[in-house]
């Protein structure tokens, strides 16, 4: 299946078509801006966390964490409870913020990857062209050399060198990398390591930014980029105390981890996670809840700041993350499957001036529905080759029409082939690729009506048939091309890597991550 708007990477790379596309885009964008101008345009301020599951929320309904910063924002804004990663995987996941396309479309495979072009055609370059001024305070994960329109601010937390290298499992590969359970297990404790000495340089960046801002200067879109609640799953005593021994532990039903795809079992081998001691998982359980609290006071930092600057009123807050955290659920940890544990996350966006707060929205959306709303809000005007809707009409008016339409894709570490899914309605549907010959397709297919938590498979019932043809066939219309094919794409590209000089980095170093272990990791 083709389509007429995919830009392949073989042609972007080549500087001058990307000079092209950006000089053939730019007379559209400053006329966007020069219009935008007119009006009073708000400010825009986009938090990114890392791995933060929707339902480790207290305003997503659970009432065991806290999170008051968090639900303060819904209360003042609008929550969207199926909203979904465009890839459950870190660097894919915000390529596809950054540059508005499915990560299929710009080569984002991995954590390895970046955009085809400094001058590629992004969200701050639209933003920016509208007569904003965009700003990156914290990790995108972007690689050190670029910053995609960016002004970094807060100082470098982007440094990651991408290879553009990605692999695969055998299928009948049985090893299990215990090595990489291991040593992420082993920083399930108390500190105030990790993530968390990053991210205070986050919220000073942010502070700081706020503090010395004036109302009447040039509209600003910054983005801020927090790790938690990320593993490693290490937080101060005080975060953790208040969860230890309150935190269930995972529901498994008998047969359910059995009944999986193909390629769940390679995460768990790949990922050491095939056996668990049951105290870490408990553990690990408790101190996420520790550490998502931790997030959510560093938030509550930024939201008064932007208050005490007086800016709050004419300002957008979105709240997101990149993808969730599966904690032990489905006998999975960390994210790159298409559970909702870690392909659903949490949206929240407030501006009371123009929304009334408390407000829910219930059918899918996408972080591309998120980046096209983002340059409506500014009046920037969008490349025709963008995916995504903007969620202006439906934020407006909840009886607006919406197309009520997700769309995940992961083809990254440790599986034996890539999977696309598709949330339309109650129902989400998951193909995943031939790994070989001798291993067919694999499909799932969940009533989340009826099965919220996602233990039952109906791909193999004959009376979803249709409703797996009907979904199937919209998966391949949204993405313009079959899954099939863009697995193959995606190895050949993956064994060939960029050919610069990003090459010679360790293996696993891009995104940024903390250093060796992020490279284990990657390797696993």
């Amino acid at each position: 299946m083709s389509n007429p708007t995919y830009l392949r990477r073989r042609d972007v790379l080549r500087a001058a078509a990307a000079g092209a596309v950006w000089a053939a885009l730019a007379p559209r964008l400053v006329w966007a801006g020069e219009a935008a101008a007119k009006g009073r345009r708000p400010n825009i301020l986009l938090i990114v966390s890392d791995e933060h599951n929707a339902s480790v929320t207290g305003c997503y309904g659970n009432t065991t964490v806290r999170t008051p910063n968090l639900d303060g924002l819904a209360a003042r804004g609008v929550t969207f409870d199926a909203a979904y990663t465009n890839s459950p995987l870190c660097v894919p996941a915000r390529m596809a913020i950054t540059s508005g396309k499915y990560i299929s479309r710009v080569g984002g495979w991995n954590n390895d990857c970046r955009l085809p072009s400094d001058d590629f055609p992004s969200l701050p370059r639209i933003m920016n062209a509208a007569g904003y001024e965009p700003y990156l305070c914290g990790k995108m994960h972007y690689d050190a050399r670029h910053r995609y329109g960016f002004t970094e601010i807060g100082g470098n937390m982007n440094n990651g060198r991408m290879t553009g290298r990605t692999g695969r499992r055998a299928a009948d590969d049985t090893r299990v990398n215990a090595g990489a359970r291991d040593s992420r297990f082993a920083d399930f404790h108390a500190g105030e390591g990790g993530s968390i000495k990053h991210d205070l340089k986050v919220t000073a960046g942010v502070l700081d930014f706020l503090s010395k801002r004036g109302r009447n200067e040039k509209p600003f879109f910054l983005l801020a980029g927090y790790l938690t609640p990320h593993f490693p799953l290490t937080v101060p005593e005080e975060y953790w105390n208040p969860y230890k021994g309150r935190i269930p532990m995972p529901e498994l039903p008998p047969g359910h981890v059995d009944s999986q795809p193909l390629n769940y079992h390679h995460l768990r081998r790949g990922f050491g996670v095939v056996e668990t001691d049951p105290s870490l998982v408990r553990i690990g359980r408790e101190l996420y809840y520790g550490l998502t609290t931790w997030l959510d006071n560093q938030l509550g930092l930024v939201l008064k700041a932007l208050k005490d600057s007086a800016l709050d009123e004419n300002t957008v807050v979105i709240y997101t993350t990149d993808h969730g955290e599966n904690t032990g659920e489905h006998h999975l940890w960390w994210k790159n499957c298409m559970y909702d544990t870690a392909a659903r996350v949490p949206l929240i966006a407030s501006w009371p001036e123009r929304w009334k707060g408390g407000q829910r929205r219930a059918a899918a959306c996408a972080h591309v529905d998120l980046v096209r709303t983002v340059a409506e809000l500014g009046g920037a005007a969008v490349p025709a080759d963008w995916n995504g809707t903007s969620l202006c009409a439906w934020l407006d008016d909840p009886k607006a029409a919406w197309k009520d339409l997700a769309v995940s894709q992961y083809y990254a570490h440790n599986i034996a082939s890539g999977y696309a899914m598709i949330r339309r309605g109650q129902y989400k549907y998951v193909y995943h690729t031939p790994p070989d010959e001798q291993h067919p397709a694999q499909r799932e297919l969940y009533d989340l009506a009826a099965d919220p938590k996602e233990f039952t498979n109906l791909a193999a019932r004959p009376e979803h048939k249709a409703r797996i043809d009907e979904l199937h066939a919209a998966l391949l219309k949204e993405l313009g091309e079959h899954p099939d094919e863009t697995e193959l794409r995606c190895r050949r590209e993956g064994a060939k890597g960029y050919g610069d000089a990003a090459d010679a980095a360790p293996a696993g170093g891009g995104g940024g991550k903390a250093g060796k272990r992020k490279a284990a990791a990657q390797k696993a």
